[in-house]
């Protein structure tokens, strides 16, 4: 017998009531959240994060596409799926996108450990007036190509300005400072030697052809100051501890030798060594020579990170200083890896604080791109 019609009306309702989304497939996200909405990690942590979408009436949105990120890769890293992964001390706000809406979780990740870095050395070597077109793939730098080869390599990485000294400023503080190659100001503002004393790391610059121990005077022979200026830096010059530390180049063999190297070493080779007076073969001669030894040592086996990279384009003003080669050597560098994000010096100075474990970062470093790309977790 036949429903009544009332009753077949009834049952279609419901029917249609039970099988109706949560949500119509064109009602806009107004919100999102993620949970947790912070956490504490140590070093080689993950946590899996979860994003929501909300409707302007506080209806969950299933079935929305979720866009993760990370502000500092460096500390912490997010797949597509919402597993972060704790790279280096240090924060990172983690970022969770869906139509235009954003919500964030705070990662905050400590050194594993109880008080452990990252990397228990690092090495900077800065070379002269060379555009990345020049360098990279060029017959005339077979040594450093060969490193770009096998570890890390940056194809869009940009000095900041010209000349010279602005660089190598924002490398040791965040700031310009000054464009004047000639300035002989002594620097109070923040810088890579007061964050590396207040974490209880120690230091030394080894600059070629450098006078003598602790000179923080002017230009002499291939020495330039404006490529070592952390002898214009208070936290050095105001104190005889530190100036000790402005050393010249031929102490780091026997401090490599005898395992006596500091937790950050600044190398800096001559005028001629560092491409600036002399030719690229050069320049790269004198990596084979002195870093080459750096990179078989137990020493830099076990925990060292060397960055090798260029202040500026000799003929490129792109981005204020043009593009230049930055490659990075270590034992978790990833192989091969080449890098397509828009770095700057400041991202360099962020790099060698937080791979030491240090998370006060001065100036522009504090906010800069992190680079934990590089590296494998």
């Amino acid at each position: 017998m036949p429903l009544p019609r009332v009753r077949v009306a009834i049952l279609a309702v419901a029917l249609v009531a039970a099988c109706e989304l949560p949500s119509r497939p064109d009602t806009p996200v107004a919100s999102v959240t993620v949970a947790p909405t912070s956490a504490s990690l140590h070093v080689g942590d993950t946590l899996r994060l979860g994003a929501t979408p909300w409707d302007s009436s506080g209806n969950i949105l299933a079935g929305r596409s979720i866009a993760w990120i990370s502000d500092s890769t460096a500390v912490a890293t997010v797949t597509p799926s919402g597993l972060v992964r704790a790279v280096a001390a240090g924060s990172s706000t983690i970022r969770a996108t869906s139509e235009g809406k954003t919500g964030t979780a705070a990662v905050t990740v400590t050194a594993s450990g109880g008080g452990s870095a990252p990397f228990g050395h690092v090495f900077v070597v800065t070379e002269e007036n060379h555009d990345y077109a020049s360098v990279i793939g060029s017959s005339a730098m077979p040594y450093l190509n060969s490193l770009a080869q096998q570890y890390g390599l940056a194809t869009q990485y940009y000095a900041n300005t010209h000349p010279s000294i602005g660089n190598y400023f924002m490398l040791t503080t965040g700031q310009i400072i000054t464009n004047n190659d000639s300035y002989s100001t002594i620097v109070t503002v923040d810088n890579v030697v007061r964050r590396l004393l207040a974490g209880g790391k120690t230091w030394k610059s080894y600059a070629e052809d450098l006078p003598a121990v602790g000179y923080t005077g002017g230009d002499v022979g291939n020495y330039a100051r404006k490529h070592n200026v952390f002898a214009l830096l208070s936290d050095v010059v105001n104190d005889s501890m530190q100036r000790s530390n402005l050393v010249p180049f031929t102490v780091f063999a026997t401090d490599l030798a005898n395992g006596t190297l500091p937790d950050f070493s600044n190398i800096v080779p001559n005028l001629c060594n560092d491409a600036h007076d002399c030719s690229l073969s050069t320049a790269d001669t004198w990596l084979g020579n002195n870093i080459a030894p750096l990179l078989t040592s137990p020493t830099f086996q076990r925990d060292g990170l060397l960055i090798i990279l260029f202040d500026e384009a000799g003929s490129d003003n792109t981005n204020g200083g043009g593009r230049i080669a930055w490659v990075v050597i270590s034992s978790r560098t990833k192989t091969g890896y080449q890098s397509t994000t828009l770095y700057q010096h400041e991202s360099t100075l962020r790099l060698i604080l937080e791979a030491l474990g240090l998370t006060q970062l001065p100036g522009a470093a504090a906010t800069a791109p992190g680079m934990g790309e590089f590296f494998t977790p």
